[in-house]
């Protein structure tokens, strides 16, 4: 029975890779069966091979390298239409793109599944059974993630890594290695259990296996090891400020009234708790005024002043004005409480579509616009710089910058605090908040700081310099989380050379073992 559907093209290219491709969602937050992926990784290895003997006998009227490629893209768009599903949902807020859902579920992720397809398109053929295949593929797999990372403004989301971010033991090796590095590592773990299919002695098999355990339960000890050592350095740090994150759980909607616009604002007030007698930093999250300029709430300048004092500051996200081009950035803005700012950072990664228009000016006539509100793109923020204050050196991250790691390495060695906040009501209720939000773990272990994360409908936390949730607001969840926070200067990998240079070696350890072979 398994061997028939097997020898069904159709099955084997299509249906079964679609299913498997699907089934890796469970890997990522928030199911977090990362087990599954030492299942689904090795039956994808092995299937390519599979398809390659097949397609000189059962599939010998279609050229092999179609159904490699074919495979690929079936297993790709199982992959992305399970995993970001949510970007659709964006969509449903404007009567005028809902026509574009089918649309959105069905191309996103099948442009995104040529990142699966046009690797094993290339590498399928000389997969086999041994060492030197399993090195090459895995080393295809991750240079494929980076390429998707780095193309087309880069879209680095669920990369095989993300799927280890409960385990933060095991992930603390980040900040020597860089995600890029480690993303590789995790990839060859996965695609480890191939082995018991290896034309080799079965000792060779369980000591190659009992090495991988061995060197996962290195990782854990290690992991574990710098995890208390870093509880006992936090006891000592006197340097602390005194935060408060805000989650206010609002509505995404558009076109609110200034009596709405104050209604929201004296709702995140409350949820505030201001003490005017404590140097307090609040955070609030993105979207709060739902589309209105800095310029067009100065005029709550007395509510502010009536409900802050001099010893608050409030980080929070609104679109600023250009004056030179009369166009708006996405900003994150540092007030006091007179409602002057105090210093701003202009967004750098825009989402395509969401915050700006490609080919803005064609599309546009055809009444095609940005998702989010307002007519016009946003302008994009040129300049690498963080915001300062006080004794605060912080990265600024809004919304899905969180998920470029390359924010991270461009940050100054100064950098004592990552400030993330983020509209999340876009998502709804699909896993996209848990997903973007398993992000932030990352970004706090590979720069070695604490992270603050302020996330409207999403999860807000205060995360520490080594991943550790100590305090977290839930989905849909209102109100605040306040901690003294120490402020640690990064520490963290600058670049992705640690990441070339495994690339370079498993190539080595490739073409050695493919010259052995042919002797």
């Amino acid at each position: 029975m398994v061997k028939k559907l097997f020898d069904n093209r159709y099955f084997t290219l299509c249906i079964f890779p679609f299913l498997i491709g699907s089934l890796t969602v469970l890997s990522f937050q928030p199911f977090n069966l990362t087990i599954i992926n030492f299942l689904i990784i090795p039956i994808f290895f092995y299937i390519v091979i599979h398809i390659s003997k097949k397609s000189q006998s059962v599939y010998r009227k279609k050229p092999y390298k179609i159904n490699l490629f074919l495979f690929g893209l079936s297993f790709g768009f199982g992959f992305y239409l399970s995993g970001v599903s949510w970007i659709v949902n964006s969509l449903t807020f404007d009567d005028s793109f809902k026509i574009l859902i089918p649309l959105g579920l069905v191309f996103i992720p099948l442009f995104l599944s040529l990142f699966f397809a046009i690797p094993i398109l290339l590498v399928g053929p000389i997969l086999r059974l041994n060492f030197s295949s399993l090195i090459i593929f895995s080393a295809t797999l991750a240079f494929s993630d980076y390429l998707r990372a780095k193309l087309f403004t880069g879209f680095p989301w669920n990369l095989w890594a993300y799927s280890t971010s409960w385990i933060i033991e095991v992930v603390q090796i980040l900040n020597h290695i860089g995600l890029y590095a480690y993303n590789l590592i995790v990839v060859t773990l996965f695609t480890l259990p191939i082995i018991i299919f290896f034309k080799i002695s079965n000792i060779k098999k369980v000591l190659s296996l009992f090495l991988s355990v061995l060197f996962v339960l290195s990782l854990y000890i290690y992991g574990n090891y710098t995890l208390n050592k870093n509880e006992r350095f936090l006891e000592t740090l006197e340097n602390r400020e005194l935060i408060k994150v805000i989650s206010p759980n609002f509505d995404l909607k558009y076109g609110l009234s200034e009596n709405e616009i104050e209604e929201r604002l004296k709702k995140i007030i409350r949820y505030s708790e201001p003490n005017k007698e404590k140097k307090t930093l609040f955070i609030w999250p993105e979207g709060v005024f739902s589309g209105y300029s800095y310029n067009e709430i100065l005029i709550f300048k007395e509510l502010f002043k009536k409900n802050f004092s001099k010893n608050h500051l409030i980080i929070l996200g609104s679109n600023k004005l250009d004056s030179n081009s009369g166009k708006y950035f996405n900003s994150m803005i540092v007030l006091d409480n007179n409602l002057e700012i105090i210093d701003d950072y202009n967004k750098r990664k825009l989402v395509p579509f969401g915050e700006f228009l490609p080919f803005e000016s064609f599309l546009n006539n055809f009444g095609v616009k940005k998702i989010t509100e307002g007519y016009g793109s946003f302008l994009n923020g040129e300049i690498n710089k963080n915001i300062i204050m006080d004794n605060f050196n912080i990265l600024p991250l809004i919304c899905y910058e969180i998920i470029f790691t390359s924010l991270i390495q461009k940050s100054k060695a100064e950098t004592n605090l990552i400030v993330n906040i983020s509209e999340d009501g876009w998502f709804g209720d699909t896993v996209g908040p848990n997903q973007h939000f398993s992000k932030s773990v990352f970004r706090a272990i590979e720069n070695n700081t604490f992270l603050i994360r302020s996330a409207n409908k999403g999860i807000s936390a205060i995360i520490d310099n080594k991943g550790n949730i100590i305090k977290q607001l839930n989905r849909n969840e209102a109100g605040n989380i306040e901690l003294e926070i120490p402020l640690i200067k990064s520490k963290k990998v600058k670049n992705d050379l640690i990441f070339f240079i495994l690339l370079i070696t498993y190539l080595f350890i490739f073409l050695i073992n493919l010259k052995k072979n042919a002797k």
